[in-house]
């Protein structure tokens, strides 16, 4: 509780949070709480629901003209045009419905999920009828980030005010309960909406499979197909597919070719994904006369090799270290219609450096520059793999090699490598490439730092990654806010908020001043670690404080649900 005094009371206001005008219509718009606002703006709505109707629609301030390079400006506009539209529905007046529903998509653009939900709130309330296109949007967008209780609660409300919800805005619903993994909540979900009168179509049971076998493993997931079967329901192939796919990542390849000879019987023709999923199993298995027979009945059936088949072949030909095979596949592949991308040959490349074959490896990025394909950060990894061989001088040249053929300086370069190296976990290499780079004149920056703590914090290395402070100051490189936010980030994400409470009043004593990032992320924290309650007394004393600006604050109230706490 010390360290939660700390972080309250050394917060101070922030400044320039909006325009001034922004600033007095939010005062004055959020002195009431957001329920009261609600009520408040039914009562003048009904209030006035007569007048309205004989007025014409009014229409929003263009919040997209301006300057595009100035993302706080066009927030600023954003959000002027949404209290404008709230002031003016809260007194009776009729939105434009064109209008409003390209704020709307705006608003889900920046994230701001809360707020456009209360868009779609005033254009059913003013008895506009909203776009069903920008009504599945906003439901999808709302399952994606894993609010589906706000969804479910705005399906609802739509329902109330007779607007009919489809299939497919329900199946948003059934995939987001899906992903936070809970099948016998979605099954039960779904036969409220057949009692309903919905029909749940293909797309509704390749979801649910999914999650099955995803859940509960592929026998389970086979016995929903059977039981949906057996209710009439009629799923499709890339139902099946899944299923495949579920038995492939098991390891029961054998069963998974016995279910795909049954497709026929069953009244489905495979296609291109059948069989990728199919060769890939068999591939990572080194059955190559079977991949052989698949490949070529595909082929005498009318379908032609897709570039994911391609890559499959290459991939795993590398994988099992027959390198000339899978250069040949690549070679085919050129003739053809598909051109190889950095992900074709990053596995060749890997597997040679496995095998310390540096001319090898020189001669297959020279190919790749000859194709005029650009490596990527999978490339920067795949090199890396002569670290771990003990290569580390002839990992860096190949590394320097790549540096003059790239657009930018030799300094972001190399500090986009380590980059990229500690996001895929390769920290360890990192730090060896480093030591070489610095050999030739680069010095890390506060980026570089970042990325290291990071990829520290990653792979569990918490008390490593906070040396790294350490290392900053004997390189005469002062820490700055972002290094703080990237350790405090990496230790909640590590569930030990506790030490991130330590670094920010560490953070304090040292005279570095928070900002709004450090607040979300302990915020986030200490909800993630089970304590919503009391993440929400803190999200609302900093939010009174004036260190947390209202979309912020917004986010954070939809996506953990703190609708009980009033902020």
């Amino acid at each position: 509780m010390k360290q939660m005094a700390v972080l309250l009371n050394s917060a101070p206001p922030l400044t320039n949070l909006s325009t001034d005008h922004t600033r007095k219509t939010s005062q004055l718009l959020h002195s009431f709480s957001p329920k009261l606002r609600l009520s408040f703006s039914k009562v003048l709505a009904a209030s006035t629901q007569v007048a309205s109707l004989k007025e014409p629609v009014f229409t929003l301030p263009n919040w997209r003209s301006g300057p595009k390079t100035d993302p706080k400006n066009k927030d600023y506009r954003l959000n002027d045009a949404f209290l404008y539209l709230e002031y003016m529905v809260g007194k009776g007046h009729k939105p434009d419905v064109y209008h409003s529903t390209q704020l709307l998509y705006d608003l889900c653009k920046s994230k701001k999920l809360r707020k456009a939900t209360r868009v779609m709130e005033m254009i059913v309330d003013s008895g506009g009828v909203p776009d069903a296109a920008a009504y599945n949007f906003l439901v999808s967008q709302l399952c994606k980030r894993g609010n589906v209780g706000h969804a479910m609660q705005l399906v609802e409300k739509m329902e109330d005010h007779g607007y009919i919800t489809h299939t497919v805005t329900y199946n948003s619903l059934v995939r987001g309960l899906c992903m936070l993994g809970n099948l016998n909540q979605t099954l039960l979900f779904i036969d409220k909406l057949i009692d309903k009168g919905l029909v749940p179509n293909a797309f509704t049971y390749s979801i649910l499979l999914e999650a099955a076998y995803k859940e509960r493993g592929a026998d389970e997931a086979m016995r929903l197909l059977s039981d949906i079967v057996s209710k009439g329901g009629e799923p499709n192939l890339v139902s099946y597919n899944v299923l495949l796919t579920g038995l492939c990542k098991e390891g029961r390849t054998n069963e998974a070719l016995s279910f795909f000879r049954e497709l026929p019987a069953k009244g489905f023709a495979p296609n291109v994904v059948t069989y990728n999923i199919l060769l890939r199993s068999l591939c990572r298995e080194g059955r190559w006369d079977e991949a052989n027979e698949l490949l070529a009945e595909m082929v005498n059936g009318g379908l032609s090799p897709s570039l994911v088949t391609y890559n499959i072949l290459i991939s795993s030909l590398a994988f099992h270290g027959r390198t000339d095979n899978a250069l040949k596949v690549l070679n085919e592949m050129t003739k053809g219609e598909f051109k190889p991308i950095a992900a074709t040959y990053n596995p060749i490349i890997a597997r040679l450096c496995e095998e310390k074959k540096v001319e090898d490896v020189m001669k297959c990025l020279d190919l790749m520059t000859y194709r005029d394909c650009s490596p990527n950060e999978g490339t920067y990894n795949a090199v890396a793999g002569l670290c771990k061989e003990g290569m580390v001088q002839e990992a860096f040249s190949i590394i320097n090699s790549l540096s003059s053929k790239q657009n930018s300086s030799n300094h972001d370069f190399y500090k986009n490598v380590i980059s990229g190296l500690c996001r895929k976990g390769n920290t360890f290499a990192a730090f060896q490439l480093l030591y070489e780079m610095t050999r030739y004149g680069f010095t890390p920056d506060s980026y570089t730092y970042s990325s290291l703590i990071r990829g520290l914090c990653m792979e569990g290395m918490l008390y490593e990654a906070m040396e790294v402070f350490g290392i900053m100051e004997e390189s005469s490189c002062r820490a700055d806010i972002d290094n703080f936010n990237a350790l405090i980030l990496g230790l909640c994400k590590s569930q030990r908020t506790d030490l991130s409470l330590e670094i920010y009043e560490m953070m304090i004593v040292k005279g570095y001043m928070p900002n709004e990032t450090t607040y979300t992320i302990i915020v986030e924290g200490i909800a993630h670690e089970g304590e919503k309650e009391l993440s929400a007394i803190v999200l609302r004393e900093l939010h009174s404080r004036q260190v947390m600006g209202r979309n912020t604050v917004d986010r954070l109230l939809m996506q953990y649900d703190f609708e009980d706490f009033t902020v």
